[in-house]
């Protein structure tokens, strides 16, 4: 039981591992592996529709060398001497000794022989049929604010 029911909490830890992960590093893996499409002819500006973006300029792909720094040494840490102790002996604590007590045997518990009556047969229900809905007329109800403001 233990360990399926570990194996199961593994599974939903997996898959809402799996489930909340997203595209972002597919998407860049795809973008840096495929060939960049050949420039199109610019079309002739339509009424309506914006002119296209100028392409998004490349990042490099080279990475600048990181600075060295230098860091002054660290002081060195004073040794601590703890002072020995001589602890005195625990004292002995003494055995206790408990009694041994007959206990009375258990007094029987008699339990009485109940008798439940039959339950009595549930009568059938009839079948009834509802009269139809009276239809009621539709009522126009004025609304408020419906009517224009009145005149100054």
């Amino acid at each position: 039981m233990a360990a399926s029911a570990s194996s199961f909490f593994l599974a939903i830890a997996m898959a809402l591992a799996l489930l909340s992960g997203n595209m972002t590093f597919a998407g860049r893996f795809l973008a840096d592996t495929t060939e960049a499409a050949a420039p199109t002819a610019t079309p002739a500006a339509v009424p309506g529709i914006p002119a296209p973006k100028p392409p998004v300029p490349t990042m490099p792909t080279t990475i600048p060398p990181i600075p060295t720094v230098a860091v002054p040494p660290t002081s060195a840490v004073p040794t601590i001497t703890v002072p020995q102790v001589t602890l005195p002996p625990m004292p002995v604590v003494p055995v206790i000794t408990v009694p041994q007590v007959t206990l009375p045997p258990m007094p029987a518990v008699v339990v009485p022989k109940v008798t439940l009556a039959p339950m009595p047969a549930i009568p059938s229900i009839p079948k009834v049929s509802m009269p139809l809905m009276p239809s009621i007329p539709s009522v126009t109800v004025p609304m408020p604010f419906l009517a224009p403001p009145p005149s100054a």
